[in-house]
């Protein structure tokens, strides 16, 4: 089995609307997202001739999602006022909703999807939100029980 890795990092600010510690007001971090994917097969021919897939390519579209989230205040649909949005955007601040709670853990299986849906043959995501923790998604039940025990 062949795989490769790229990582990339973000700085956003969010909220865990609902929660009862620290993390129910807006605080930023330094996201940390790494990809890993996996293959049992290289390319045979062109230039990716001997690769699982071109590198610059894998990191160029990380790069992409992770700047699209770079500097901005990312919310969970649902959570905020209408009136907060509307000032918020009256300010110019750059807002991302997205349809979940932003928690590490579901940031792990975002950035999964998304790179699938890249067509990269992903084997794992993992989302830093501080350096000394993270949360990972795979798909396989084994390997993630595994993992954990």
């Amino acid at each position: 089995m062949y795989q490769l890795k790229t990582e990339a990092d973000f700085d956003s600010a969010h909220f865990l609307s609902g929660y009862t510690g620290k993390c129910s007001n807006i605080h930023g971090h330094r996201w940390h997202v790494e990809i890993e994917i996996e293959s049992r097969k290289l390319e045979k021919n062109g230039q990716g001739r001997g690769m699982l897939v071109d590198f610059g390519d894998l990191k160029k579209d990380l790069r992409e999602l992770a700047d699209s989230m770079d500097h901005t205040l990312i919310y969970e649909e649902n959570t905020l006022r209408p009136k907060t949005l509307e000032a918020l955007d009256e300010e110019g601040f750059h807002l991302v909703k997205v349809p979940f709670r932003p928690t590490a853990e579901n940031f792990s299986e975002y950035f999964f999807r998304k790179m699938e849906e890249k067509g990269y043959p992903v084997k794992r995501a993992v989302v830093y939100e501080t350096p000394n923790n993270c949360a990972a998604y795979r798909e396989t039940e084994e390997e993630t029980e595994a993992a954990w025990l």
